[in-house]
């Protein structure tokens, strides 16, 4: 059985476009940054960047739960890269990821078998992985990295 989800756009003014994510959910406004918009919402890339760092860290979570362990205050940040194409249009060329537990790492007894499989619980980036390639970075609080790749 095939599961969808829909998203309706709108457009507002120039780039701006509301965002209705469904039936009782908030919607939102997405935006261009200038000259081409006015950067009165995240742009498409800002939510790409989003969809893949939140679907890593509720799958780190996800990973984590499994054991009955608490990853803490988790925080993800994702950057994305552009570059040109032959066709000398943007694209984005990758997503580098970085996952910052909340606890220390020696508190989690089974962090390297929630660090081994955590990413393949990450329906979105797992997806986006066949188009654009990402690199996904766990870190303790302290600036340790636990996992990069």
């Amino acid at each position: 059985m095939s599961e969808q989800i829909s998203v309706t756009i709108t457009r507002q003014d120039k780039y701006r476009f509301l965002v209705d994510f469904g039936p009782g959910m908030p919607t939102s406004v997405a935006d261009e940054p200038a000259p081409l918009g006015d950067g009165e919402g995240p742009s498409p890339s800002h939510l790409l960047a989003a969809a893949v760092a939140n679907c890593l860290a509720a799958s780190l979570l996800f990973a984590h739960g499994k054991f009955k362990e608490d990853p803490g205050r988790l925080t993800a940040t994702a950057a994305c890269r552009f570059g040109r194409n032959d066709k000398n249009r943007l694209r984005v060329v990758g997503i580098d990821v970085s996952l910052t537990l909340g606890v220390a790492p020696e508190t989690l007894g089974h962090l390297d078998r929630a660090l081994a499989q955590f990413e393949e619980f990450c329906t979105v980036s797992q997806s986006v992985k066949a188009g654009i390639p990402f690199t996904a970075t766990v870190m303790a609080p302290d600036g340790r990295v636990l996992k990069s790749g």
